[in-house]
């Protein structure tokens, strides 16, 4: 069986590791030219991420991964704030959390090793369909078309492989944008560093304006004490932080802006909500090169909306089905599932005791719960941003509170 997977992103590159692990013939195509060149800034892998990991890529490869990554369960529970600095609560006991952070570049890197020879990296894809003989197959802008026995898309929120399933998008824009940044803890202030400690946290203010403090050091928290197997950018504790606001024109536009520029942006829209000075230390003196704006896409939390085909050789996972904001920590994780759950199905298939067919269909029943699941609780922070945007400050602290805290307990 010959599977060709659209998309070398991280759901995309677990997949194919995954094929090759199990002597399939795989062949991962992605537009990129160098998988360091990625977006982004940190992933967190519950132990059901961790746990499908290990299905996927080799023991080694899981060691090194652990030797770079950030343990949750090292670090203080996580801060709630208001636009003051003031502390609203915490969330749980992170003591027994078997979760960790690591750099995304970290990640995509290992998988990419993993898939060795198999990635080809450079290959735009233009389209999807079928061969002369009724085979799945990938069209290319530049190269000739490939033909396979099954096609995954695995090409992210823009998937050109789910829009020709779906007969259109998959997702919609969730209706807020994000601002990120990275900021070493030794360049903030001594009173800052007190109040941020080793731990993330969110602060919370009126108008729709949140920012999210994450906690990263896969040296001094690392999950697995093995130095010379640590690959990870981050070499000290460092704040990974997101600030996100309602979508709209004026604040749309600032994505188009660069390093202090957008800096200076970000920081004039936090004092017009008259947020304490202290609390935007972390973006006032983060690394302006790292300083950068997304916008978010977000498919139906309903579990029917997702995947609304019948079952095929050609399907699809990850944000290509249940694009999810970065508001649970819980996407990368799913692609990963869901990419340990494709390989079981097929395998099933390959040994003869179910048709791919039907093999695709079980397993994208899987995947239309597990997105159902991410997406509801990413979505909860969204409306709550989306809400606050017309509440004062008082409202918006009493109903961000135990939404927020749900979302840590449910992430870690």
């Amino acid at each position: 069986m010959r599977v060709v997977v659209v998309g070398g992103g991280i759901g995309g590159l677990a997949l194919g590791a995954g094929l090759r692990r199990r002597g399939f013939e795989v062949a991962v195509f992605d537009r990129d030219t160098d998988v360091a060149a990625t977006g982004g800034y940190h992933i967190t892998l519950d132990e059901r991420a961790q746990s499908a990991l290990t299905d996927l890529v080799e023991p080694k490869i899981m060691r090194r991964l652990l030797a770079s990554g950030s343990a949750l369960r090292l670090r203080e529970r996580d801060a709630f704030w208001d636009r003051c600095g003031r502390l609203l609560g915490y969330g749980p006991d992170l003591s027994g959390s078997g979760s960790i952070d690591v750099d995304r570049i970290t990640l995509r890197t290992l998988l990419a090793e993993a898939v060795g020879d198999d990635l080809h990296l450079g290959c735009s894809v233009s389209g999807v369909g079928h061969d002369d003989h009724g085979a799945p197959q990938v069209l290319f802008t530049d190269q000739a078309p490939v033909s396979a026995d099954l096609v995954v898309g695995a090409d992210g929120a823009h998937s050109v492989v789910g829009r020709h399933l779906a007969g259109g998008p998959t997702n919609s824009p969730a209706g807020i944008i994000g601002f990120c940044g990275r900021t070493l803890l030794q360049d903030l202030s001594p009173s800052e560093q007190r109040r941020l400690k080793p731990r993330s946290g969110t602060a919370i203010g009126p108008r729709g304006a949140a920012l999210y403090v994450g906690f990263l050091d896969p040296v001094g928290n690392t999950a697995l004490d093995a130095p010379e197997l640590r690959m990870s950018i981050t070499t000290g504790p460092t704040y990974i932080w997101g600030a996100m606001f309602p979508e709209s024109a004026v604040r749309d536009s600032l994505r188009d802006l660069r390093g202090g520029e957008l800096q200076a942006a970000l920081l004039g829209m936090f004092c017009e909500r008259r947020w304490a000075e202290h609390t935007l230390e972390v973006i006032a003196r983060a690394d302006a090169h790292s300083v950068a704006g997304f916008r978010f896409n977000a498919a139906s939390t309903r579990a029917a909306d997702l995947a609304p085909w019948p079952a095929g050789r050609i399907t699809a996972l990850g944000d290509a089905v249940h694009a999810t904001p970065p508001t649970a920590g819980m996407g990368a994780g799913a692609a990963i599932r869901d990419a340990a759950s494709l390989l079981e199905h097929v395998s099933a298939a390959a040994h003869g005791t179910t048709t791919l067919t039907d093999a695709v269909g079980d397993f994208e029943a899987g995947m239309r719960r597990r997105g159902s699941e991410v997406l509801t609780l990413a979505m909860k922070t969204v409306r709550w941003i989306l809400a606050t945007d017309t509440t004062l400050g008082a409202a918006a602290t009493a109903m961000s509170t135990p939404i927020l805290a749900a979302a840590a307990r449910l992430r870690h």
